[in-house]
């Protein structure tokens, strides 16, 4: 047994270095993550799998949270992967919020430090709810403050926490939120997210496909930026 073993070393010796360099890269430098729910929408899709930079933010240990350097700065508006403060689950959001901000939401209305976020170019659309199977319909503004915009969706007759705080951000922690703000399981339910949770950075869409339908290409969202 021992002696097959061995050879089946020597004969798969590349095979198994490749693989432990790709693991390496995948845990340390660079990541792909499918979007599976429609949190993001209408920024990110149910398909759409994006190139996530790993050396964005924190050079970690492979395989841990453990920080080993401080590589940049995350900043409000980046689209950021991380694992969930609650059970560890890899979730994708926006930063909302750095240390020391004070954010508030009223009647879906965001507020950073005290200054409303301003909201225009309003889109009327059906979206749909792939965990309960039904189609709601829903509005997209773009949503302008402190210098940033992104295009934010709210659903109607959908029951979400549209009000809180204030609340001010601690120090190495982050606020998140989904822009699909009325489907996001983001910083209202499951609280800051500490720096050594961040991932990393999500920069852009590799390739997309409609998995809600019928599994076609969407062409045009290969290589899209976020």
């Amino acid at each position: 047994m021992r002696q097959w073993i061995r050879t089946g070393l020597r004969a798969h010796r590349g095979f198994i270095v490749f693989l432990l360099c790709l693991g390496v890269f995948r845990t340390a430098i660079a990541d792909w993550n499918p979007i599976p729910t429609g949190s993001m929408r209408p920024t990110l899709l149910e398909g759409d799998v994006v190139f996530v930079n790993r050396l964005a933010y924190d050079l970690k240990l492979p395989l841990t949270d453990v920080v080993l350097a401080h590589l940049g700065e995350p900043r409000r508006g980046d689209v950021v992967t991380f694992a969930s403060p609650l059970d560890g689950t890899r979730l994708i959001k926006r930063i909302a919020a750095l240390p020391g901000d004070t954010v508030e939401m009223r009647d879906e209305v965001l507020y950073l430090n005290g200054e409303p976020a301003r909201y225009d170019a309003p889109e009327t659309v059906v979206e749909a709810l792939s965990e309960v199977g039904a189609q709601v319909p829903a509005v997209r503004w773009t949503e302008h403050l402190q210098g940033h915009e992104r295009r934010v969706q709210w659903l109607q007759g959908v029951s979400a926490r549209k009000n809180f705080g204030p609340v001010t951000v601690p120090p190495a922690q982050y606020l998140v939120l989904g822009d699909n703000r009325d489907n996001s399981a983001d910083s209202r339910y499951i609280g800051f997210v500490p720096r050594h949770l961040l991932i990393g950075q999500a920069r852009r869409v590799m390739v997309s496909a409609d998995i809600l339908t019928n599994w076609l290409p969407r062409w045009d969202r290969f290589g899209r930026g976020i």
